[in-house]
C-alpha cells in the first residue's frame, strides 16, 4: 500500500529506527489453594486436536530452525483473510508485536495516547520505547471515550492505540464507531486496534474492511485467546505494506517459534473447534452475567472471554479475597474493579458463592491506599 497522502489525508506515519525491547513480566501469587485460574483470560478449554497434533509433530524437527518471518503462518494467513502476505507480520503473540510497532514508530518526545484503565501491557511498552504514555479515561459505561480521545491528540501523539473490545471491562466499539474515530484522526498519527478477544466480540464488525481505506491503520490479533495457544506465543498484525515492512525491520530473528508457527497453522484452519470454544464462553458469559445482574450487581456487557465488576461498594480486593478462598483466582485493579475469566459453570457458581458472602461486601477493617495503575507488572491476559 502506498504511502502517499490519499485525498485530503495526510501520509502514513513515519517509523522510527529504533532498538526493538521488550520486558520481563511478573505475576501476583496466587493467594490459597486455587483449583480455577479466572485471572489471565486464558481460556479453560485446551487447543485444537489437530493444533496439539502439528505442535507435537513439530518438535521432533526442533533441531531445525524456524523460518525467519513465519512465512507459513503469514502465508496461511494470507489466504484466510484475503489479504496479500505483504500486508501480514507475525511474532510471538500480539503483545510482542505491540513492542515492534512502538519501537518503529514512538520514541523520545512523542506521545502514546491510549485509554484506562486498558491493556495492562501498555504503559510498559510505552515507556520502554522512551515514548510519554497520555491516559484518556473511560466514560461512565466503561467504554472509550472517542471525543476525548480525539481532543487529547497534539502535534507530539505518534501511536493511539484502541483495545478493541477493552481489556479489563469487556467494552466494545462498533465498526461505525471506530470508522469515524478513525476519520478524525491527522493521517500522520498511526492507530493501533489491539482486536486480541475480537472473535468473543458479536458486534465490533469486520475492521478488516477499514485497512485500504485508512493507510494509518495497523490491527493486532492473537492466537492466546479464543485460539488457546497462549502457552505457545503466536499472534499478528495486518497493515498496510509500508507499514509491516517497518515492523519487520525491527523485528527479532526467528522471533516466532517452529512449534507455535506449527500450532497456530493448525488452528487457524479447525474453524469448527474455534467456534465451538467461542460459543462455550459465550455461553458461560451470558450465565454469569445474567447471575451477577440478579444480585444488584452491574457489570457491562463484554465482548471478551471476560467479564468486569466495577468497584460499587464492594473493594476489589476484598472480592479477590473472598473468590480466592472459594478456590477462585480473580483479578483485582485497586480502586477499579475486578476481572472475572469466563471458566467452566463449577468456577462461576464458586464466584458466585464468594460474592453472595457477607465478608465480600464488607469494608477492609484498615486503611486502604488507592492505587491508580497495578504495582506488579503483569499483563493480567498477556495477548
Amino acid at each position: 500500500m502506498s504511502h502517499e497522502q490519499s485525498g485530503a489525508r495526510e501520509a502514513t506515519p513515519r517509523p522510527r529506527n529504533l532498538v526493538n525491547l521488550l520486558p520481563n513480566y511478573s505475576r501476583s501469587p496466587a493467594a490459597g489453594k486455587v483449583r480455577w485460574v479466572a485471572s489471565s483470560n486464558e481460556s479453560w478449554m485446551s487447543p485444537s486436536p489437530a493444533a496439539v497434533a502439528a505442535m507435537a509433530a513439530s518438535v521432533q524437527r526442533s533441531n531445525r530452525y524456524p523460518s525467519l518471518a513465519g512465512d507459513r503462518l503469514v502465508a496461511a494467513l494470507s489466504d484466510t483473510l484475503g489479504l496479500p502476505g505483504t500486508q501480514v507480520a507475525v511474532g510471538a503473540g500480539s503483545l510482542a508485536l505491540l513492542g515492534q510497532v512502538l519501537a518503529a514508530f514512538a520514541g523520545p518526545g512523542d506521545e502514546v495516547l491510549y485509554a484506562w484503565r486498558s491493556y495492562e501491557a501498555y504503559p510498559i511498552l510505552v515507556t520502554l520505547a522512551g515514548a510519554r504514555g497520555v491516559q484518556v479515561p473511560l466514560d461512565a459505561a466503561h467504554r472509550h471515550d472517542p471525543e476525548a480521545m480525539l481532543r487529547a491528540i497534539t502535534e507530539r501523539t505518534a501511536v493511539v492505540l484502541l483495545c478493541n473490545p477493552n481489556n479489563p471491562t469487556g467494552t466494545v466499539l462498533g465498526i461505525n464507531e471506530v470508522e469515524s474515530f478513525l476519520a478524525r484522526v491527522p493521517g500522520r498519527v498511526l492507530v493501533v486496534l489491539d482486536e486480541a478477544y475480537i472473535e468473543f466480540s458479536e458486534s465490533s464488525g469486520d475492521t478488516l474492511m477499514l485497512l485500504p481505506k485508512y493507510p494509518n491503520l495497523v490491527i493486532l490479533r492473537t492466537f492466546s485467546k479464543a485460539h488457546a495457544l497462549a502457552g505457545a506465543r503466536a499472534g499478528y498484525l495486518l497493515g498496510g505494506e509500508g507499514i509491516v515492512r517497518a515492523i519487520r525491520k525491527v523485528a527479532p530473528p526467528f522471533g516466532l517459534s517452529a512449534v507455535a508457527e506449527a500450532g497456530a497453522v493448525a488452528a487457524l484452519a479447525d474453524t469448527d473447534y474455534l467456534l465451538g470454544t467461542v460459543a462455550a464462553v459465550a455461553g458461560e458469559r451470558e450465565f454469569l452475567h445474567r447471575k451477577l445482574e440478579a444480585r444488584g450487581i452491574g457489570v457491562p456487557c463484554s465482548g471478551g472471554n471476560f467479564l468486569w465488576i466495577p468497584e460499587d461498594g464492594r473493594l476489589a480486593t476484598v472480592i479477590e479475597r473472598a473468590c480466592a478462598a472459594h478456590g477462585v483466582s480473580v483479578r483485582a485493579f485497586d480502586g477499579a474493579g475486578v476481572r472475572v475469566t469466563i471458566g467452566p459453570r463449577l468456577a462461576s457458581l464458586a464466584i458466585l458463592a464468594a460474592l453472595d458472602e457477607p465478608a465480600a461486601a464488607r469494608p477492609p477493617q484498615t486503611p486502604q491506599t488507592v492505587l491508580t495503575t497495578h504495582p506488579i507488572h503483569s499483563t493480567g491476559g498477556a495477548s
